[in-house]
């Protein structure tokens, strides 16, 4: 049975009324060398830019919305022809946010339509409309503000929000004259560019579907998604990307060419473009034939395309529709407070990410958001010095990066004079009882004011958050460790949660709605159900709404799996909501452990104890399903290979310090392992953690310390960080069965 309401499609309203923003004025980017606090167009990063001299008709032309002459809706099964709302008699459709009939909620296949999950009333019954629409009115709104921002040979390389649809626009041309075909992917290879968003626009104006690809994925995985996409195009970032699809390419019949964004074209073949000599074939393609393939889609349609990473087979294709993009983006920004072209961000987590697609490339085009790309080395250090250049007014984070900060920042407070150290201990104290307060809604303890001027400010300074209201956390749960400690220094994380195929969040933690360890409350209209809660209230935690995708792409059976017969989405995750409505997150159906003896445990809660008690522990993973007892694998926080990204031998600070602290002299892993007083240690940390067993089947009998910490070279953790449990287990089968031998 269906919430109610949902048989309503067209009512509503977004906003002001959308007008189409001709191509004019230059199409190059503008290059600007700029101090920290004069690095956006048109004035100081984060303010609104004059944008009174704008008139509705832009380059002397008057601007018109999309209207078809001639053009009929491609049949689906026949349910796109029928004569409805936004149709006349002959079924032609007369505008591009116009729904195509659909009477299902589901589709797997790439032209297909589904049935909106609206409200009759209310946020969910928004009126539908499509990203290049939604974009449009971003353009008309703030045209002259800062969109993107690239730092190139020590210049920022900047392009306004104008100059962005102009670009787009001619990506889009540009596919076209390559051969891209309705409902045919566009892979996009490379890390966070200006190129990869205008890619990724440019396909879904040119009737594609922005399809992104890991960079780490192996020439076979690049094979795999553009194969399964049938993408006619790939975008990739330079000549090592190439490489990976030269040596697919005579596996991929429906790729025509490829298209690379940075350096210069190294190996020079037919139809292998570089950036501006694809953009210069914009030329032989006409504005009509951009409204033909507008015509094409509608906001119950496909645009998008998240592979997911999977932890065993191939990954599949979650189908993401317009209406999905840019009604998330749109209640994701009024949950957030987000005022057009107020909001500063930088861009560093992986596009093909559905988390960095919303917050990094839809809400901006919703909301007018200047965005700074960090450095590709940024999580192996630069992105600390792009914040300070940048000062963003929000950040987003996978718990790694906001753990390896809070690593860095106890080193340097270890080395500093026991007078600043005590004042430190103080503030961070007065801290924590201020973020209790401020959740709460009380006033603030006596001295905080004292605190923020002395500590507090300083170490936001320091960190170039001065400026940042939103500091966020997803993609994987975070420690409460991690979560105290900075909310003690006055930055509170929130929260939030949600999967690719709810197109990114679900529910968030914010100023007026958090709670630490939970992660919040849902957007306005949508729902949450629990499937077989048990006594505590404890069950899988079912989605609706507006924000639900499609289906998976050509993966009918999968599809039911996850949406069942009702509509609601399953997610595989296991929650409670306490009395005020707050959900919390207690564990992952196929990650639960089941002995041998039938007892269920949930592996995170225990591999965090083990992490609080051991501050060497980088990484620990749980063993024992059908297993008579419960043992453990632990890796050390080490040094890394800033070029590969690789784990070294070598201890990191933190390990160095835990060992001189328990009397050890111990520099690297092997050591480690060979110190029997350490060894004594770790046991002492793990029977702590053991104390707080929610059963004796639940405490850890046996453990090791393995070789290398986990790693994305490795393959034991995924593009966002997240531990790949089945990979480890078939990586360490050897060392696991030696524990149960």
């Amino acid at each position: 049975m269906e919430p109610s309401g949902t048989e309503s499609q067209t009512v509503g309203d977004m906003g002001e009324k959308t007008i189409l923003v001709d191509n004019v004025g230059d199409n190059t980017a503008e290059i600007v060398v700029t101090p920290t606090d004069a690095a956006a167009a048109g004035g100081d990063i984060g303010q609104p830019v004059d944008n009174s001299d704008v008139e509705i008709e832009m380059g002397g032309k008057p601007t018109t919305p999309v209207v078809a002459t001639a053009m009929k809706p491609i049949v689906d099964n026949g349910v796109r022809t029928s004569e409805g709302d936004g149709f006349n008699k002959a079924g032609e459709k007369k505008h591009i946010d116009d729904l195509f009939p659909a009477t299902d909620l589901t589709t797997t296949k790439m032209d297909g339509c589904v049935k909106l999950r609206m409200d009759s009333s209310g946020e969910g019954a928004i009126k539908p409309t499509t990203v290049q629409m939604m974009m449009r009115k971003t353009v008309q709104a703030v045209p002259k503000h800062l969109a993107m921002a690239v730092k190139r040979d020590g210049q920022w390389q900047k392009w306004t929000y104008q100059q962005y649809y102009e670009q787009s626009t001619m990506a889009a041309k540009g596919f076209i004259k390559l051969g891209l075909q309705p409902y045919h992917g566009v892979g996009i290879l490379g890390f966070n560019s200006p190129e990869w968003f205008i890619s990724y626009v440019g396909a879904i104006f040119a009737g594609g579907k922005s399809t992104g690809i890991y960079t780490t994925n192996s020439p076979a995985a690049c094979e795999y998604v553009l194969s399964d996409c049938q993408a006619n195009i790939v975008v990739v970032e330079n000549h090592a990307q190439l490489q990976k699809i030269l040596e697919v390419w005579e596996f991929l019949p429906h790729v025509k060419a490829i298209v690379q964004y940075t350096g210069e074209v190294a190996e020079r073949r037919p139809n292998i473009y570089s950036w501006d000599e694809f953009l210069a074939l914009s030329n032989d393609v006409s504005d009509a034939e951009i409204e033909k393939r507008f015509l094409l889609q509608a906001p119950n349609t496909c645009c998008s395309l998240i592979y997911t990473s999977g932890t065993t087979g191939n990954p599949k294709a979650v189908m993401i529709s317009h209406d999905n993009c840019t009604w998330t983006a749109y209640q994701s920004g009024q949950k957030l407070g987000y005022k057009m072209g107020t909001e500063i961000s930088v861009t560093f987590l992986p596009l093909s990410h559905i988390a960095a697609q919303m917050l990094d490339i839809l809400m901006p085009l919703c909301y007018g958001v200047s965005v700074y790309f960090a450095q590709p080395d940024a999580l192996k250090g630069t992105l600390g010095d792009t914040w300070k250049e940048v000062r963003p007014t929000g950040v987003l984070a996978v718990p790694r990066v906001w753990e390896k900060i809070m690593e860095k920042m106890i080193a340097v407070g270890s080395q500093s004079g026991s007078l600043k150290k005590k004042l430190v201990l103080w503030a961070k104290a007065k801290g924590k009882k201020g973020t209790e307060a401020k959740m709460k809604g009380e006033s603030m303890p006596w001295g905080w004011g004292l605190a923020n001027a002395l500590v507090f400010k300083t170490v936001r300074k320091t960190l170039g958050l001065d400026r940042c209201r939103l500091f966020g956390s997803a993609a994987a749960p975070i420690m409460k460790e991690t979560l105290d400690f900075f909310a003690s220094l006055n930055i509170r994380i929130d929260e939030c949660y949600g999967m690719s195929e709810c197109t990114g969040p679900h529910t968030f933690c914010t100023d007026n709605e958090c709670r630490l360890t939970s992660v919040g409350k849902e957007m306005a209209s949508l729902k949450t159900k629990f499937d077989n809660p048990d006594a505590d209230g404890n069950g899988e935690i079912c989605y609706w709404g507006r924000h639900i995708f499609m289906g998976y792409l050509n993966q009918p059976e999968k599809t039911e799996e996850a949406i069942a017969s009702d509509g609601w989405l399953h997610s595989g995750d296991i929650g409670r909501k306490d009395e005020d409505g707050y959900l919390y997150i207690t564990g992952r159906i196929k990650e639960l452990i089941i002995t041998a003896g039938g007892e269920n445990i949930a592996p995170v809660p225990v591999e965090d104890s083990v992490k609080e008690q051991l501050p060497c522990v980088s990484n620990c993973m749980l063993i024992g399903d059908k297993r008579k007892f419960i043992s453990l694998l632990i890796t050390l926080k080490t040094d890394m290979d800033l070029d590969t990204g690789a784990p070294m031998n070598t201890l990191a600070p933190e390990s160095l310090k835990w060992c001189k602290n328990n009397n050890s002299s111990a520099t690297t892993v092997q050591e480690v392992i060979m110190d029997q007083v350490l060894h004594k240690v770790i046991q002492e940390g793990i029977d702590k953690a053991n104390e707080k067993a929610v059963s004796r089947a639940a405490k850890i009998q046996k453990w090791t310390i393995l070789p290398a910490d986990f790693s994305l070279p490795g393959g034991e953790l995924g593009p966002t960080l997240k531990l790949r449990r089945p990979i480890v287990v078939k990586k360490y089968e050897k060392i696991i069965e030696e524990f149960y031998s």
